[in-house]
């Protein structure tokens, strides 16, 4: 069990669920009885869950799904778990795991962080990708930033050893807020050989449409990668 003290809980997100296309509805007709995973109080099995042991990555706020669908169809031998609480992406996502018979993700329309805290085991991931999270960039809300020092620790708990942390974002602002918090952790350790706490974009992470676009207007993009101890 967890035995961290109770996590303070962030709201890391503004609810704007947003009407559903018709395509997305029928993919939650559809797609979610087999992928779909509902909200009960117990510890997600991911052996059972996914029906093999394969490693399992967990990405908190996949958006529309998109990349999170290509990084699943180019890895068949890796498990993804989603969680996104904005029910428009994850019909976006059901419709593209249908779309290309993808069987290793599973989807949670719901707050990562209470997920996190109550049904992800200890030790039980071997990847956590969090992409472009809200930066709330206003000082006044930096409080709300989901990368904070309590959350990583409660992450490195779910993580096994030599565990991934990855994180991306386009705010250099956020970033740099993120650098201190992961430099700071005694759970993880840069993956950058030289020790820095940025890291080159790795092969496995798509580059999204809003992301070319900014690459392309001269915006910067900051991709961390910390190993667990």
């Amino acid at each position: 069990m967890n035995t961290l003290h109770p996590l303070r809980q962030i709201k890391s997100f503004v609810l704007r669920q947003g009407r559903l296309t018709k395509g997305q509805e029928q993919a939650l007709q559809t797609g979610w009885p087999c992928f779909g995973i509902d909200e009960t109080s117990e510890l997600l099995d991911f052996s059972a869950l996914f029906g093999n042991k394969a490693p399992v990555t967990l990405e908190i706020g996949f958006g529309n799904g998109e990349s999170l669908a290509q990084m699943a169809l180019a890895a068949p031998t890796r498990n993804f778990l989603g969680i996104e609480v904005h029910t428009p992406g994850v019909g976006h996502l059901l419709h593209l795991v249908q779309k290309h018979q993808l069987t290793n993700v599973r989807v949670m329309n719901t707050d990562a962080v209470e997920i996190i805290q109550q049904r992800i085991p200890e030790s039980s991931l071997d990847r956590v990708q969090i992409y472009f999270p809200d930066p709330w960039h206003k000082k006044r809300h930096n409080k709300r930033r989901i990368i904070q020092a309590e959350f990583v620790n409660l992450l490195a708990t779910r993580l096994q050893t030599r565990g991934l942390l990855h994180l991306a974002t386009d705010w250099e602002g956020y970033a740099t807020a993120m650098a201190e918090v992961m430099q700071a952790s005694p759970d993880f350790q840069t993956a950058n050989p030289t020790g820095e706490a940025f890291s080159p974009r790795p092969e496995f992470r798509p580059l999204t449409k809003f992301e070319q676009r900014g690459l392309k207007l001269g915006h910067g993009v900051w991709d961390l990668l910390y190993l667990k101890n």
